[in-house]
């Protein structure tokens, strides 16, 4: 069991990770929803399992087989994550970081840190629900928007789309930093703590995407200059203390 991790959902940050863990030595579970993607976990040394959060019969037993897991998976079904927590209970898991966001954070102008309040949202309920749960520990990482690789901002919007809060902030993270921060995550053991994930700088959403629909061979973007400014500016300090962490992607105008 020991270094076991399972990662329920090996998506889009899920399954590089998993990769990137097998080569680091760790024993990998993995899951998908499609059997398409069964070969592939396979081909990179991860258990791969099929599971579907609201089918109650699948193979929770075995999955949840390990030390730790990594919940990677944007369903906000809270029942679904009830049933998956009352799983969790009577398995070995002993560690578990829950892959949230900052949308759970109000645009309030100014800067946010993990002190601040957040709304009330499926989302917030399903971090509640681990965060109180005494069975195991809990690590809540709440990522910026997720950028990288076919993840590319120039692409965000289509054209004759207009972009809000021209003068508001951009809050975002890497894919590289995204997998960095949660195997440092791991190895340091860093549980119980609720940590925001962004890049250090925040430029303007208009000089942000005007730059990126550059780089993709575009015309300026349109934005909605009527748009009231509302914005927020995540804060990862707590993060980069804890971790001694420095951003691989720290100024996103020169991204």
């Amino acid at each position: 069991m020991k270094n076991s991790i399972s990662i329920l959902g090996c998506g889009w940050l899920g399954l590089p990770l998993a990769i990137r863990l097998t080569k680091k030595g760790y024993s990998l579970k993995g899951s998908t929803t499609s059997e398409i993607k069964v070969a592939k976990l396979k081909s990179n040394g991860v258990e791969p399992f099929i599971i579907n959060l609201s089918n109650r019969e699948s193979e929770f037993e075995n999955f949840l087989n390990s030390e730790a897991l990594i919940i990677a998976i944007p369903s906000k079904n809270i029942a679904d994550f009830k049933n998956l927590i009352s799983k969790i209970e009577s398995s070995k898991i002993k560690n578990i970081l829950f892959i949230s966001s900052t949308s759970v954070y109000t645009n309030n102008n100014s800067i946010v840190t993990e002190e601040n309040p957040i709304n009330k949202t499926p989302l917030s309920e399903i971090e509640l629900l681990f965060k109180t749960n005494t069975r195991f520990k809990t690590t809540i990482l709440r990522f910026g928007g997720l950028i990288g690789y076919d993840r590319k901002p120039g692409c965000f919007f289509k054209n004759g789309k207009t972009i809000n809060h021209p003068d508001g902030f951009v809050n975002l993270i890497h894919q590289d930093d995204c997998l960095q921060i949660i195997i440092e995550i791991m190895e340091k053991n860093i549980w119980n703590n609720t940590l925001n994930a962004c890049t250090d700088t925040h430029p303007k959403r208009r000089d942000f995407y005007i730059k990126e629909f550059k780089k993709e061979g575009r015309h300026n973007p349109i934005f909605n200059e009527l748009a009231s400014n509302e914005y927020k500016i995540i804060n990862s300090d707590r993060l980069k203390s804890l971790l001694n962490y420095r951003f691989i992607y720290s100024d996103l105008m020169k991204y």
